[in-house]
């Protein structure tokens, strides 16, 4: 459902005015929005881990409201007009596109925020085993942001991009309230315990490579957004950027949910999370494929979200080029899961600067091959996640055997 706002979004800018360079101002903003919230992503997994009873819990609490008030200060900071003016030039963004954008970027403000503050609640409920509870959430992120969209475009002058910023802002604030509300009786559950107090610097020690890997994971949109805007046909590779990425997204999500379920069950049992894991992996990347490799892509560019017969047919080919992604995330999640649960944090920040650097790289190639940004787009970054889910195979299977051997120590 979450994935869902991207197509959504994506339908309502491509059929008000200037399509072209508002979908790309929106896609430029959010690759900036999503590199800013990255430090605070993986509250979801600290607290989903960390949080056994109430001292734990107001001690991340008060770690991650901390975070949430250092990431909304740097997002105000790359607001300000004199620092936003080198970032657009760094980012080689026509006039056009760069006036929008900035208009987006102030728009979306209370996202980062707002992120930390539900996923921490989320974690919690995913804990507790209320995991219906997350997805009525995004019902609420989703209806909000989705109506906010519609009653912006309809009554007011405002671009395209500013609808779509206003509108996810609007839905992730009320997905924020609404998490807390729904996680106000797993939260009076936790009980004081006889554990160790969990200190900030124990939360820290932790939580450092986690965020040292958002970090750089979503870095990965902005380089793309970076060598995009300096390939061949930049304002329509940025364009069609954000239109591809909702669809994969709305796939990859599959794995996704995948890394908090493995956390939270893998006391229950390896082997049957694996057989589920393959499952997911077929479905997610098959149901993809079949989008990108059928006339169901013209259909889904053109008449769902709304693109030029041009733009839907510069779209296909990274989309058939990402077919792919969906299965190498949920990998990349098993990975993920495997790691965090056996507190080996470490190899998952070196895993996604590996695949930030493959990214870059295979977009310098692109580039200087002449190649158009948005397909040299789709191959980094299938590169990229082969690249990561490559060299974390050995870190796993380390961990995997240690804790084994923690648990059944030979006498």
């Amino acid at each position: 459902m979450m994935a869902a706002e991207g197509p959504i979004l994506a339908a309502i800018l491509a059929r008000l005015a200037e399509p072209k360079q508002n979908l790309a101002a929106y896609g430029v903003a959010i690759a900036i929005a999503m590199l800013v919230e990255a430090p605070i992503i993986m509250v979801m997994s600290a607290a989903n881990t960390l949080v056994v009873d109430r001292r734990s819990y107001r001690t991340l609490r008060d770690f991650s409201f901390a975070l949430d008030a250092l990431v909304t200060l740097f997002m105000g900071l790359v607001a300000i007009p004199p620092v936003f003016a080198e970032l657009a030039s760094l980012l080689a963004l026509p006039e056009a596109v760069a006036s929008r954008t900035w208009t987006a970027t102030v728009l979306l403000l209370p996202w980062p925020g707002a992120i930390g503050y539900r996923r921490l609640y989320q974690g919690i409920l995913i804990r507790s085993g209320t995991t219906r509870l997350v997805a009525y959430g995004t019902v609420i992120r989703l209806v909000t942001m989705a109506l906010t969209g519609v009653v912006l475009a309809l009554a007011t002058r405002l671009e395209g991009a500013s609808i779509g910023a206003a509108s996810l802002s609007a839905g992730v604030v009320a997905e924020a309230i609404g998490s807390r509300w729904m996680a106000r009786e797993a939260v009076a559950s936790l009980r004081d315990s006889e554990r160790p107090a969990l200190g900030w610097g124990e939360v820290a020690r932790f939580y450092y490579p986690l965020a040292m890997t958002s970090l750089l994971n979503m870095g990965i949109q902005p380089i793309v957004t970076f060598f995009a805007a300096r390939g061949r046909m930049p304002i329509e590779s940025l364009a069609v950027l954000p239109v591809v990425n909702s669809l994969v997204f709305l796939f990859r999500t599959f794995g996704l949910a995948g890394q908090e379920t493995f956390i939270a069950l893998d006391s229950e049992g390896r082997e049957p999370l694996r057989r589920f894991a393959y499952v997911l992996a077929a479905v997610a990347s098959g149901g993809l494929a079949l989008i990108g490799w059928t006339p169901l892509a013209h259909a889904w560019f053109e008449h769902v979200s709304g693109l030029t017969p041009f733009l839907a047919g510069i779209s296909v080919w990274p989309t058939r080029v990402l077919a792919l992604m969906p299965a190498l995330t949920v990998w990349m999640c098993w990975q993920r899961a495997t790691l965090v649960t056996t507190r080996v944090t470490g190899p998952v920040t070196a895993a996604t600067a590996i695949e930030v650097g493959s990214v870059a790289l295979v977009m310098m190639a692109g580039n200087a091959l002449g190649a158009m940004g948005i397909l040299s787009a789709a191959f980094a970054l299938t590169v990229g996640r082969l690249a990561s889910n490559t060299y974390l195979m050995r870190p796993g299977r380390a961990a995997l055997a240690q804790s084994a051997q923690q648990r059944n120590p030979v006498e």
